[in-house]
């Protein structure tokens, strides 16, 4: 570290599902530490991931995508998004290119208007410019900051990592002056149990989400730290019904041992270390209205009502 004084600050990650926020956070953090998936709603909890741009500290909340819930874990969902949005120091709005100015941003962005405190920047980040023309970008950009005046607009893919650095670099610029909040090595501050957790769930939504997109939940249940370096991890896969649970176990077991296969690699591959990873699964019909099972992902039960 050198003596140019040193910054810290929260960023919010807001958009509506699949605007490419987990992407863009785990290439801002440089691991992964979001889950990634083709489904639309995966993120559950606000994970934050910590990055260093010279002498500034980033923290970045990953919020839920923001669209109309209707279930009780849908209302949490968007509570703690928007939660998220207003206490933090700045604002990212990611939106699709390809999508453009959909009903949904328009509802976020008059969303803004009466909730973002006043003078708290808000940047616009254009994700996915590689799928338009530029002058289709330009045009939406024009429009949109028309609709919100946005303190910078930037032109990203979060997936291939354009733009990324600019964003950053604004980014380490508009944060307050003062101490960091985590040590240097600490990308997240979840608890590793919770990222193991969401990491096997992101195997699962990805081999099954056609059969049980939202109807499932992963709990680490013990974790322990072995003498030769490895580490033992058990968790159980939370679904509603018995039909449920023949689809997650496959023909004779095979669709959760291939789970568990990918899920231990990632995880190991995360942490550093041998990985055993044990998966059980249990019928449990009523986790979504179950207060500790939302605790568990970080989110407030009450906020569903």
């Amino acid at each position: 570290m050198t003596d140019t004084p040193t910054r810290a600050g929260f960023v919010a990650l807001i958009g509506e599902p699949n605007a490419g926020k987990s992407t863009l956070l785990n290439r801002m953090v440089g691991a992964k530490i979001s889950i990634v998936t083709h489904k639309v709603q995966t993120t559950r909890t606000r994970i934050r991931g910590v990055a260093i741009e010279g002498p500034a500290q980033i923290v970045f909340v990953d919020t839920p995508g923001l669209f109309r819930p209707r279930r009780r874990l849908d209302r949490a969902m968007v509570k703690a998004a928007w939660g998220g949005a207003s206490d933090a120091d700045v604002i990212v709005l990611m939106i699709e290119a390809h999508r453009g100015m959909t009903e949904g941003v328009s509802a976020i962005i008059d969303r803004m208007r009466d909730e973002m405190p006043q003078g708290q920047p808000v940047a616009l980040a254009i994700n996915k410019i590689d799928r338009v023309q530029a002058e289709v970008l330009l045009a939406l950009a024009e429009k949109l900051n028309e609709a919100f005046p946005f303190a910078r607009t930037f032109m990203i893919s979060a997936e291939k990592g354009y733009g990324v650095k600019d964003l950053r670099e604004w980014l380490a610029e508009q944060i307050p002056t003062g101490p960091w909040f985590y040590p240097e090595d600490q990308i997240a501050d979840l608890p590793m149990r919770m990222i193991a957790a969401e990491m096997t769930r992101e195997k699962l939504t990805l081999r099954l989400h056609e059969e049980l997109p939202y109807q499932l939940t992963v709990e680490t249940e013990k974790w322990e730290d072995k003498p030769d370096g490895s580490t033992r991890i058990d968790q159980i896969v939370y679904v509603m019904r018995d039909g449920h649970k023949g689809i997650v176990l496959g023909n004779k077991g095979e669709t959760i041992k291939a789970i568990g296969s990918a899920a231990r690699a990632d995880i190991s591959e995360f942490l550093g270390r041998t990985v055993h990873l044990f998966l059980q699964v249990k019928v449990r019909p009523n986790w979504l209205d179950e207060p500790e099972r939302y605790s568990e992902m970080g989110l407030d039960f009450k906020d569903g009502d």
